[in-house]
């Protein structure tokens, strides 16, 4: 069952069940993620949402993706911030997976899986992450896949009403 994560090109047909995992979570997610308008809730707001990342996508700036467990959408794994100039080559890792499929494996193979289309359809040398100091697994995560601490981030997000620290991440790929 575990080999049975993967991920794909996020679709507009992946907007209800984003959806339905972000209002069942929010109170789980709600400590590492910024306050969101109440239509980001709904099947609307993530289909409007999707359409954005699709637009972002075909302009190269950004490879959002889905999780799937036994063909379910289960979470998002996304590059963002690509900068694919030569002398840059680099993107940001970003990723979350439902409570329901949390603990099994998937976001570590979701990483596993998006690094490669970092590397090989992406063409790029390097990838950062950023993780909120207190964020434990999600750190865990990134380390099993190669990534290192390089950095604090001071007061760089603000959430639940106070500016956090994060912790960045590296990863120099094909090594």
């Amino acid at each position: 069952m575990h080999n049975s994560t993967r991920i794909r090109l996020i679709e507009p047909t992946d907007a209800a069940p984003i959806a339905a995992h972000r209002v069942r979570d929010f109170e789980a997610f709600r400590p590492w993620e910024p306050d969101q308008p109440a239509d980001f809730f709904t099947p609307e707001g993530q289909a409007e949402r999707i359409e954005g990342l699709l637009a972002r996508y075909r302009a190269g700036t950004v490879w959002p993706g889905v999780v799937l467990a036994d063909n379910q959408v289960i979470g998002q794994v996304t590059v963002g911030g690509i900068l694919p100039q030569p002398h840059l080559r680099r993107g940001s890792v970003g990723y979350w997976i439902a409570s329901v499929a949390q603990n099994q494996g998937h976001a570590g193979r979701g990483v596993g899986l998006v690094l490669r289309v970092m590397t090989d359809e992406l063409g790029l040398h390097r990838a950062e992450a950023s993780t909120n100091l207190e964020n434990l697994p999600s750190q865990r995560v990134l380390r099993r896949n190669g990534f290192s601490p390089y950095g604090v981030a001071h007061s760089s997000i603000f959430l639940d009403e106070n500016w956090r620290d994060a912790l960045l991440w590296e990863r120099v790929l094909g090594d």
